[in-house]
């Protein structure tokens, strides 16, 4: 797999996180956002949260383990409650407080993802992309699609850009489409079939997989292709972090050629979720 180059934009990312918190009035931080029950406070206080969880890492700090992880719904569940009752229990933190917080925790959830080896077998594995075991590197880019896809939420919210630009939404669309192979394996088609994503503007791209011995895999290139589908930005990062269902999606996403073969990108999802 081709590795996928995210550490240097996390220090960035993160200057435009406060940057932009410190912008919202206080009626911004109460709007509703595409996150289903989050308001723009609540998302920003889940990207604190995977802050003092990375933080606790680097510290070899366990936390509260869960019981029992039996299967990926396990995992999913477990995450969801962690997920709520910070969120939760951060309602009564005021807005400064939580701007605080996140600019204290920074630098030590950036120093730990410099702290690691690349190519090393990372602790958590990208279950979404269907590996058992993740190198790094991979898991470094899916922890960014997260610190992306959460401050655009609350961009998408207060209606400010500044990240869906070709150096930050990039990184995170070519690393959320490596679920494409995954979510194919139980579809069937002749060698060689191929289905392309193309996601438009200059900060999109082509991604192409190729079906060969019962396997889909991404490829360079590849010809003919079965099934092109072409997406927005905006329509992409929503649809694969379930701000979007397919059917919702639908209505943007133009598809040519064997419709059949679109439904695993339009299911796909890329988050633990």
């Amino acid at each position: 797999m081709k590795k996928i180059n995210t550490l240097h934009l996390f220090e960035p990312l993160e200057q435009k996180l406060i940057e932009l918190l410190k912008s919202l009035s206080p009626a911004d931080w109460n709007k509703p956002t595409v996150a289903k029950l989050w308001t723009v406070k609540d998302v920003a206080a889940h990207l604190l949260d995977t802050s003092v969880r990375t933080i606790a890492m680097l510290q070899q700090h366990a936390g509260d383990p869960p019981d029992a992880i039996n299967s990926y719904q396990d995992l999913v569940d477990y995450l969801n409650q962690l997920n709520a009752d910070w969120v939760k229990a951060m309602r009564r933190v005021s807005p400064q407080t939580l701007i605080d917080f996140l600019q204290l925790t920074q630098q030590p959830m950036i120093a730990y993802y410099h702290s690691l080896d690349l190519e090393a077998p990372a602790m958590f594995s990208v279950a979404w992309a269907g590996e058992n075991e993740s190198k790094n590197w991979f898991h470094i880019a899916r922890e960014y699609t997260e610190r992306w896809h959460h401050q655009q939420q609350i961009r998408d919210a207060v209606q400010q850009e500044g990240i869906m630009t070709r150096e930050y939404f990039y990184p995170m669309i070519d690393t959320l489409l490596r679920a494409l192979s995954h979510n194919f394996r139980n579809t069937t088609a002749p060698d060689g079939t191929c289905v392309q994503v193309t996601i438009t503007g200059d900060a999109g791209g082509k991604w192409i997989i190729q079906s060969q011995s019962g396997k889909w895999s991404l490829v360079e290139s590849g010809q003919p292709i079965a099934t092109s589908l072409t997406l927005t930005p905006d329509t992409a990062w929503k649809l694969f972090t379930k701000a979007l269902t397919p059917a919702q999606a639908e209505a943007n996403v133009k598809v040519v050629g064997d419709k059949s073969l679109s439904a695993p990108v339009l299911k796909m999802v890329a988050v633990m979720g």
